[in-house]
């Protein structure tokens, strides 16, 4: 029964897998031929088509272009869209947002995650039913732990992205003391906000820095500043930036000095990261009591006490 279930799963992926290479070579051949008949200039498109021979300049032939190139980035596609059109709305949504808090935009969409989501699930599931199958569980038992490891290998994505997050949410704390004190020494030193933050972004590196890029890119682009900063604020999702970001949207609103904000906020933070080191810190005695417990304590007693017990067995 097991082995007739792997030759059926391993043959329709086989099948999915050829399909939906074919369809996106074809769809690749078609968008091809339409870009170039577009790049033709007039006079090329009145002596009609050229002979099946002959080689467009500027076109690679099929066994010039990579192996990735011609199957494994058009496979990936072709299941990213598939994956996309299968997630639900409400997921694919909440799945946007966690890569926007991931930072990683342009790397991950929903469809990929949701892929993976479901490779993972799928791979746990088939390496339980075969751990039940040797074992032979009883049905309901079987049902029970093929449930619990599809739903464990799907979450292994999610908590892959979430520790990215957290990751992520970290940098920025860190890097957000240092990017303020630049900006009140840059404002405060006759430089406008935009101009120090052209500055800073121009040096400088790290999550936060790519936030403000984008910041900036939204400005430019005609997005209301007090929009462009609350939406930065979206992005990082830290209470401390938000702080930063409502500060500057009441200065810009009330037409207050934009350098005594700036070192309002800049100070305030530092605290914040003071008071956040020291409550991490108070915390270590506690974290540190079960490696105590585990490991140095009986190693502590084997060198103690094992001589002792040793003498008094033998003098016994």
């Amino acid at each position: 029964m097991l082995r007739a279930l792997c030759a059926i799963a391993v043959g329709l992926s086989a099948f999915i897998v050829l399909y939906l290479m074919l369809t996106r070579r074809s769809a690749s051949q078609q968008q091809i031929a339409r870009r170039l008949q577009e790049l033709r200039q007039p006079g090329l498109q009145a002596r009609g088509p050229r002979p099946s021979g002959s080689r467009t300049p500027g076109m690679r032939e099929k066994k010039d272009i990579p192996f990735r190139e011609r199957v494994l980035f058009p496979l990936r596609d072709a299941l990213e869209r598939t994956a996309n059109q299968l997630t639900p709305v409400e997921l694919r949504a909440w799945l946007k947002r966690q890569i926007v808090l991931a930072g990683k935009t342009q790397q991950l969409t929903p469809g990929s995650v949701f892929a993976s989501m479901m490779i993972s699930g799928g791979l746990c599931f088939g390496m339980v039913w075969i751990y039940a199958d040797e074992h032979s569980m009883p049905f309901l038992q079987m049902l029970a732990v093929e449930l619990v490891g599809t739903f464990v290998g799907m979450e292994v994505p999610l908590l892959a992205l979430q520790n990215m997050i957290k990751q992520r949410k970290k940098r920025i704390m860190k890097e957000l003391p240092e990017v303020l004190d630049l900006l009140c020494v840059s404002v405060q030193a006759g430089l406008s906000f935009d101009a120090s933050l052209e500055k800073i972004t121009a040096r400088m590196h790290g999550d936060l820095i790519d936030e403000f890029r984008r910041f900036q890119d939204d400005v430019r682009m005609g997005m209301v500043r007090r929009s462009a900063m609350k939406a930065l604020a979206a992005r990082c999702e830290l209470q401390d930036v938000s702080l930063f970001m409502t500060a500057l949207i009441q200065a810009e609103r009330l037409g207050t000095s934009m350098g005594k904000t700036l070192r309002s906020q800049a100070d305030n933070i530092r605290e914040r990261r003071r008071q956040y080191v020291k409550a991490e810190a108070m915390k270590a005695p506690v974290k540190i009591v079960f490696p105590l417990v585990l490991f140095i304590f009986p190693a502590i007693f084997v060198v103690t006490l094992v001589p002792t017990l040793l003498f008094l067995m033998k003098n016994m």
